[in-house]
C-alpha cells in the first residue's frame, strides 16, 4: 500500500511564513465535495490562516495568511489526506494572455467586417463616383487598423518563418491579406470600381477562428517538469559542530551531514548515517509498502521518511539528485513530443510553396498575355485568396475541438494538442500497475481469530504509520482489546502487554518472522503476516477485454504482488522497474518501431508518461504525473478507456477528409480564378464557404 504522507515535500521550517498570494498545496486524493468542506473547515480553525480554499478539478489548496507550511500539512495528515507542498516559483500559473489576445483581435475583425460589408451593400445597390468612393475611403478607415491589429498572430509567424528562409502556412496568409488590403486601398484613392477590403477581413475573422481553436487545445498543457521541482524540499537541516540549522536546501555540500525528521522530505542523495531508517519511497519507486534500509545504504532525494528521524551523509546535491535528474529526463522527453509533425505541419510543407508559385504564373501568364498590370494583379490576388489555407487552418482544430469536448464528456481531459494524432498511432499500452490498474490496498485478517484482530486494532490505533491506519480502519467494527505499556518503537512497529504476554505490531523482520511487510506476534507464538489485498480499478477488465491491441505491465513494485494481478488480467508484468528503466523499456519499444500509449499515476512514472508517444493518467495521479500526461482520465473508472482510441482514430480520419474537402474545393475553384472570372470578392465569399463546410464536417466527431 502507498504510504499517504503528506509531510512530504518540505522540511521544518525555522519561522512562520508570510504566504502573501498564498501556499499552494497538492491533494492527489480528495475527490468529492464532501473531502473539500473537511479540510476547508479544519484549515480555517488554524492559528495564522485567513483563508483556506480547495480547487477540487486541480486537486489544488491555497492557504492564505501568516502559517507555518508544516502546520498544514500536519493538519492535513491529520485529517487522511495526502499533501504535497508546491514552490509557487516553479509553477508558473499565468493567465492565458494569449488566448484573451486572440479572442480580442478575432472579435474587433468580426465586428468590422460586418460593418464593412453594410457599407459594400451600397457599392453592390448601384453607387457611383463620388458616393462609392466615399464608401469605399470609410471602408479604408475601418479595415486598415483592424487588418494591422488583428492580423498580428500570422504577421509576426510568417516574418519569423522569411527570417530564416523557409515558408509556412502563415505566409499565404498574410500575403493573400496584405495584397487584398493594398490593392482595395490602390483602387479607393484612383477612383476604382471596386474595392475588396470586406474580403481582406472575412479571410482575417476566419483565420483566426482557427487560431483561436488550435490555441484552445494547447491551453491545458503544463510542464511536468516544473512540477517536479516543485515538490523539492527547499529548506532542511544540517549538523554543524552538532548543532542543528535550518539552511536552504540549495546551501548543502557534498559530505554535509544533515538531519532528516520524521515525517519530512530527503533534500538530498546520501548514504544513511543512522543505524536504521523507515523510507516510502513510491515517490521514485512506486513500491507499494514502505522499505526499511540500514547504515551506509542509499538514500535518495525525494523519498519520505515514515520513522524515526535519521542522519545521512550528502553525496550528490542540487542538479545531480534523483529528483532532478527525473526533472531534467521529464524535460526532454516533454520538448521531443512539441517536435511532433502535425498532419497540418506536413500538409503546409507542400501547399505554401505551391500556393506561392500558383499565384505568381497567374501574375506573370496575364501580365505578358495583356500587359495590364492592375487586371493580372487583381487575378493573382483572386488566386491568393481562393487558395487561401483557410480550409485547411480549420481541418484540424475544428475536429479536435469537436473530439476533445466528446471526451470531456466521457470524463477524460486532453490536455496536449498532438495528443489525438499521436493516439490514434498507438498499437501498444504499457499500463503501471499501483494506482492505476489497481486501487488503494485492504488489509486481510482472513486467518486471524477474532482476539487477534482486537489487539491489532489497539496496537493499529497507537500508531500513526500509514500502514497502521490502514489496520485501523479495516478493523474499525472490531472490539478493541485492553492492551498495557503500550509503546511505539519508530521505523519498528509498536509493543504492548496482553494478559501478561507481550504483543506487537510491525516489520516481520522486528517479530522474527519469515517475511517483509506488517505483521502481528502475540506472545511466543510464530508471527502472523498480514497480506494486504490490492482491488482492480472499476471497469479494467472491461477496458483489457476491449483492446485489441498488446498490453503489458510495467510497475516498480515487488515481484509477488505484480504478477497476482497480472495473472488475475492475463497480462505481461515486469515488476521491481525503477524510473530509468521504464523509460529504457519505453525507449526500446519505439526503437521496435512501435507506438506505445503509457497509463500511469506514480511520480517514478512521470518521466515515462512523457517519453511516450502518448500517455494517461487518473486524476488520482500525483500533479507532475497528470501534467506530463496527455489525457487525464476524471473519473475513477477505465471502461471507457478504448473508446479514447476510438475517438482519436475517428478525429484522424475526419481531418483527412477535411484536407479532401479542402483539396478538392480547391479543384474546383482555381481555374475559376485563373481564368479571370473570380473577383477577390468572390474568392473570398468561395473561401467562406469552404471553411464552413469542414467546420460542419468536423462536427460529425460528436457521432462516430
Amino acid at each position: 500500500m502507498t504510504a499517504a504522507c503528506p509531510a512530504c515535500a518540505v522540511a521544518p521550517m525555522a519561522q512562520q511564513v508570510s504566504t502573501g498570494a498564498g501556499l499552494q498545496f497538492s491533494l492527489p486524493t480528495i475527490h468529492c465535495a464532501a473531502c473539500i468542506g473537511k479540510i476547508e473547515r479544519e484549515l480555517n480553525t488554524l492559528k495564522g490562516v485567513n483563508f483556506a480554499r480547495v480547487n477540487l478539478s486541480l486537486k489544488r489548496l491555497i492557504v492564505e495568511g501568516t502559517v507555518d507550511p508544516d502546520r498544514v500539512l500536519a493538519a492535513l495528515k491529520d485529517l487522511g489526506f495526502e499533501a504535497y507542498y508546491l514552490n509557487q516559483s516553479d509553477q508558473g500559473n499565468k493567465p492565458d494572455a494569449t488566448g484573451r489576445a486572440l479572442l480580442t483581435r478575432m472579435a474587433v475583425a468580426g465586428f468590422a467586417m460586418m460593418n464593412v460589408m453594410l457599407l459594400s451593400v451600397a457599392v453592390w445597390s448601384g453607387a457611383t463616383d463620388a458616393t462609392r468612393d466615399l464608401f469605399h475611403l470609410i471602408s479604408a478607415c475601418i479595415s486598415l487598423p483592424v487588418i494591422t491589429y488583428s492580423g498580428q498572430p500570422f504577421f509576426q509567424n510568417a516574418w519569423s518563418a522569411l527570417r530564416v528562409r523557409r515558408l509556412n502556412m502563415d505566409v499565404p496568409i498574410s500575403l493573400a491579406i496584405l495584397l487584398a488590403a493594398i490593392m482595395s486601398l490602390y483602387e479607393s484613392l484612383n477612383g476604382g470600381d471596386h474595392a475588396y477590403f470586406d474580403a481582406a477581413l472575412s479571410l482575417t475573422f476566419f483565420l483566426l477562428i482557427g487560431r483561436y481553436l488550435d490555441h484552445q487545445t494547447r491551453s491545458a498543457a503544463r510542464s511536468a517538469a516544473k512540477e517536479l521541482t516543485a515538490l523539492e524540499v527547499h529548506t532542511t537541516q544540517r549538523i554543524k559542530n552538532g548543532k542543528l540549522e535550518t539552511i536552504q536546501a540549495t546551501s548543502v555540500k557534498v559530505g554535509d551531514q544533515i538531519m532528516v525528521p520524521t515525517g519530512a522530505g530527503v533534500p538530498v542523495d546520501g548514504i544513511l548515517l543512522s543505524e536504521s531508517a523507515f523510507l516510502d519511497r513510491s515517490i521514485l519507486t512506486g513500491e507499494s509498502s514502505a522499505s526499511a534500509i540500514n547504515v551506509n545504504d542509499t538514500v535518495s532525494a525525494g523519498e519520505i521518511n515514515v520513522g524515526a528521524p535519521f542522519e545521512l551523509s550528502a553525496t550528490s546535491v542540487g542538479e545531480n539528485t534523483s529528483l532532478r535528474r527525473m526533472a531534467a529526463l521529464v524535460d526532454l522527453a516533454e520538448n521531443g513530443r512539441n517536435q511532433y509533425t502535425t498532419l497540418a505541419d506536413r500538409a503546409a510543407q507542400i501547399y505554401a510553396p505551391a500556393v506561392h508559385l500558383l499565384a505568381l504564373f497567374a501574375f506573370l501568364g496575364w501580365f505578358l498575355a495583356t500587359g495590364d498590370f492592375r487586371l493580372s494583379l487583381n487575378i493573382a490576388i483572386a488566386v491568393l485568396i481562393i487558395t487561401c489555407p483557410c480550409a485547411l487552418g480549420l481541418a484540424v482544430p475544428a475536429v479536435t475541438t469537436a473530439a476533445i469536448s466528446r471526451l470531456f464528456s466521457l470524463g477524460f481531459l486532453v490536455k496536449h494538442a498532438t495528443a489525438l494524432e499521436r493516439m490514434a498511432e498507438i498499437d501498444n499500452i504499457v499500463f503501471d500497475k499501483t494506482g492505476t490498474l489497481t486501487q488503494a490496498s485492504l488489509p486481510s485478517f482472513s486467518g486471524f481469530s477474532a482476539d487477534e484482530k482486537s489487539i491489532a486494532l489497539t496496537l493499529a490505533q497507537a500508531s500513526h504509520h500509514p500502514l497502521s491506519r490502514a489496520v485501523s480502519n479495516r478493523l474499525q467494527t472490531e472490539t478493541a482489546a485492553p492492551l498495557s505499556e503500550i509503546e511505539e518503537i519508530p521505523g519498528k512497529g509498536v509493543k504492548a502487554f496482553w494478559n501478561g504476554q507481550p504483543v506487537r505490531l510491525g516489520q516481520g523482520a522486528w517479530l522474527n518472522g519469515q517475511f517483509d511487510g506488517l505483521g502481528l506476534r502475540i506472545g511466543r507464538r510464530p508471527a502472523k503476516r498480514i497480506h494486504f489485498n490490492e482491488t482492480i480499478r472499476e471497469g479494467v477488465v472491461d477496458a483489457l477485454r476491449n483492446f485489441e491491441i498488446h498490453s503489458e505491465i510495467l510497475t516498480g513494485d515487488a515481484k509477488e504482488p505484480a504478477q497476482r494481478v497480472a495473472d488475475t488480467l492475463g497480462l505481461k508484468v515486469i515488476a521491481k522497474a525503477t524510473s530509468t528503466d521504464k523509460i529504457e523499456h519505453l525507449t526500446a519499444l519505439k526503437q521496435a518501431g512501435q507506438h506505445t500509449l503509457m497509463v500511469g499515476d506514480g511520480l517514478n512514472d512521470t518521466a515515462a508518461l512523457a517519453v511516450a508517444h502518448a500517455s494517461i493518467a487518473p486524476s488520482t495521479a500525483l500533479e507532475a504525473s497528470r501534467n506530463a500526461a496527455d489525457i487525464v482520465l476524471l473519473k475513477d473508472s477505465f471502461a471507457d478507456l478504448p473508446t479514447v482510441l476510438h475517438v482519436a482514430k475517428a478525429a484522424r480520419t475526419l481531418s483527412k477528409q477535411n484536407f479532401a474537402i479542402a483539396a478538392l474545393y480547391n479543384c474546383i475553384a482555381v481555374p475559376f480564378a485563373l481564368a479571370g472570372f473570380a473577383t477577390p470578392l468572390a474568392a473570398a465569399l468561395a473561401m467562406s464557404l469552404s471553411s464552413i463546410t469542414v467546420i460542419l464536417n468536423s462536427q460529425r466527431m460528436r457521432y462516430l
